[in-house]
């Protein structure tokens, strides 16, 4: 798995269209916190029992059928490492994981969007 800033992530995502860029994070965050432009939902692990969707390396599967590039993108960089990592272990070549995430590291009030993540970079998202 390679690991990417948010302003190089978006810089590849425009040098490589044919790539495919997974939120990983629950559809509360996605929906209501919002997402980066040209991301699709397929979360990691997602309620009502917050458990690991077992389900979730197909879905990548099928979003990204031949050989095409993942995306991964979380809160914070974190549950996207996980993500990628399962990826790989079934077969996919080429994973990348967005450090920071979309909302950043926490600051040192426990508040995020404050010193790093794709938000923080100014990076296009959108809040449906």
């Amino acid at each position: 798995m390679q690991h990417m800033t948010p302003k190089q992530t978006h810089e590849f995502l425009q040098a490589n269209p044919e790539a495919v860029f997974v939120d990983v994070r629950s559809e509360m965050e996605y929906l209501f916190v919002g997402h980066p432009e040209g991301s699709m939902l397929i979360p990691w692990v997602d309620g009502p029992d917050w458990g690991i969707d077992p389900n979730f390396v197909g879905h990548v599967k099928k979003a990204a059928s031949v050989n095409r590039p993942v995306v991964l993108i979380c809160r914070s960089g974190r549950r996207s490492v996980d993500a990628g990592a399962a990826l790989e272990k079934a077969g996919i070549q080429e994973v990348y994981n967005v450090l920071h995430g979309f909302e950043g590291d926490l600051d040192e009030h426990h508040h995020r969007n404050s010193h790093n993540g794709w938000r923080f970079d100014g990076l296009p998202w959108a809040q449906t």
